[in-house]
Order: C-alpha cells, then sequence, then structure tokens
C-alpha cells in the first residue's frame, strides 16, 4: 500500500469525524437557542472555540523546536475573514434554532455552488458548462427544500444559504494567504475578530442572560470546544490528502444531522429534504468531479 493510500486511511476517518462534530455542534446550539439569544451563543462559540486553534499553533513550534510568531502579515485581511464568519454565524445559528436541523444543515451544503460562482470574481477562474450546469442543478434541490410559494415555506429558509455565502467568502479568502502563513494562525485572528463583533452585538443588543446553572456553563464550554475541535480535524484532514478526495466525505454531514435532529428533537423531515437533498448533493459532487478531471490535466 503506497503512502497516498495510507495518508487517506487516516484522512477519510478524520474528515468524517469532523463533519460528526460539526453537526452535534449544531444540536448544542439548537438546543441553548431555546433559552439563549443568538448574540450571546455566539460569544461562547468563538470565546472556547479559541482555545483549540491556539493549542494546535503552540504545539507546531513546539514540535518544530521553535518559537512561533504571532504576526500576521496581512492581519487585515485575518480580522476581515472574522466578519464574513460572523455573519455566517449569525444566519446559520438563527436557522438551527428556527428550522429542523437536517433541513438547515442541508440547504448550507450549497456552499460549494458559492465557491464556484465566486471563485469567477475574486479569482478569474473560468466556470464552463459542466460547472455551471452543476450549479443550477444545485439551486433547483434548493428551491425544492425551500418550497418557495408554499404554505411550509418560511423566509428564515433563506439564512442558510446566507450562512454558506458567508463561509464560502471566508474559504476562499484564505486562499489570500501565503501558503506558508499558519492556517491556525489565520483561524485565530479569524476568530478574535469574530469573537470582538459578538461581544459588541451582545452588548448593543442587550440579550445578556446570565447562567445560574453549572450545567449551562457546561453545555457552551462543550458547545465552542467542540466547534473548535471540528475546524481542527477539518484543516487537519485537508492538508493531509487533496480536497477533492476529501470533500464528498462532508456530505456525511447530512445523514449525521437527521439522525440528531430525529433522536433529540424528534424531528422527521423526510418530505422536506427529498428529493431537494439529491440534487444538492448530486451538484457538490459533480463540481467535485469537474475539479479532480480538471487538476488531472494540469498534472
Amino acid at each position: 500500500m503506497d503512502r497516498t493510500n495510507n495518508t487517506l486511511l487516516v484522512a477519510v476517518p478524520t474528515i468524517i469525524l469532523s463533519v460528526f462534530l460539526f453537526d452535534v455542534q449544531g444540536a448544542f446550539i439548537k438546543h441553548m437557542g431555546q433559552r439563549y439569544s443568538i448574540e450571546q451563543i455566539i460569544v461562547f462559540r468563538n470565546f472556547f472555540g479559541l482555545f483549540p486553534h491556539v493549542l494546535i499553533f503552540y504545539l507546531a513550534g513546539t514540535r518544530a523546536n521553535t518559537a512561533m510568531s504571532w504576526k500576521l502579515a496581512r492581519w487585515k485581511l485575518g480580522f476581515g475573514r472574522g466578519l464574513m464568519l460572523i455573519g455566517a454565524q449569525i444566519c446559520f445559528y438563527f436557522a438551527l434554532v428556527n428550522m429542523q436541523l437536517a433541513t438547515a444543515t442541508t440547504l448550507a451544503f450549497c456552499g460549494p455552488l458559492f465557491l464556484t460562482l465566486l471563485s469567477i470574481p475574486m479569482f478569474g477562474h473560468t466556470v464552463g458548462v459542466w460547472r455551471m450546469a452543476a450549479v443550477l442543478i444545485g439551486f433547483a434541490g434548493v428551491v425544492m427544500v425551500m418550497k418557495p410559494g408554499s404554505d411550509v415555506f418560511s423566509l428564515v429558509a433563506v439564512l442558510p444559504i446566507g450562512a454558506a455565502f458567508f463561509y464560502a467568502m471566508a474559504s476562499l479568502s484564505s486562499r489570500y494567504f501565503d501558503s506558508s502563513v499558519s492556517t491556525a494562525l489565520i483561524n485565530i485572528y479569524s476568530t478574535v475578530s469574530a469573537l470582538l463583533v459578538a461581544v459588541v452585538l451582545l452588548v448593543i443588543s442587550g440579550n445578556w442572560l446570565p447562567m445560574t446553572t453549572v450545567g449551562d456553563w457546561l453545555w457552551f464550554i462543550a458547545m465552542g470546544t467542540v466547534g473548535g475541535c471540528a475546524v481542527m480535524l477539518l484543516i487537519t484532514a485537508y492538508r493531509m490528502a487533496e480536497p477533492s478526495l476529501l470533500s464528498p466525505f462532508e456530505y456525511f454531514g447530512i445523514p449525521f444531522s437527521f439522525m440528531l435532529g430525529w433522536i433529540f428533537f424528534g424531528e422527521k423531515p423526510f418530505d422536506a429534504l427529498f428529493p431537494g437533498v439529491l440534487f444538492i448533493v448530486g451538484a457538490g459532487l459533480l463540481v467535485i468531479w469537474r475539479e479532480r478531471i480538471q487538476q488531472a490535466a494540469k498534472q
């Protein structure tokens, strides 16, 4: 077995675990959102989610036996990326609290479509017929899940799509950093920026609810830590293997979210998800397939 296969044997379980932890975080947010404001949830998510990034950055320096610089040359971009993250968090967390877990998660998986479209103005990429077809198929699936014009449609259904847009922006913006820059350091700056904005929003809104039980503190600590670890594992996986090989495994997030929603919230959104989810997943896989074809052609 060659080195690539050995690496995949580690990278695939890593990204699947990451996706599962993201959905667990979503379940935590949905649970805590019944009592606490979105602003307060975002503050604790970013505060406790900061520690895994700091830890991995510190361990990287220890492993290299050198003092890692905490300075980021393009710090403005790092903080700007945090603004994109806060926009995504506001949209997605509000959707999680007000929608079924699997439905909100599925709609957010239109992210690869935004990555394709945004790469045109941001990097001057050319989108061919296959990718454009994937975008159209994916958005057709989004429309099927949202069901605009029907009695079950709600404007809240637009929020996961907004979250996907902001997450795609944040993902693409990371490509503006030099490849030698630590991903953990980029995420530290972005998370600190998101945390500061979240604190300001919480102060302005006045939606702070004092926590009087140890249990609630533990819920918030678990939420932030799980979310931070999910990001850390996702980064680790994508650094171990080619993104085109790992991206399909992110779609495990849909059945995971369905399972968690079913077990903990009694949700069974069969009618809401099908057949739209098949279009969304199919479109994402088509984008990934074309990416692999283009990469192979360049080699």
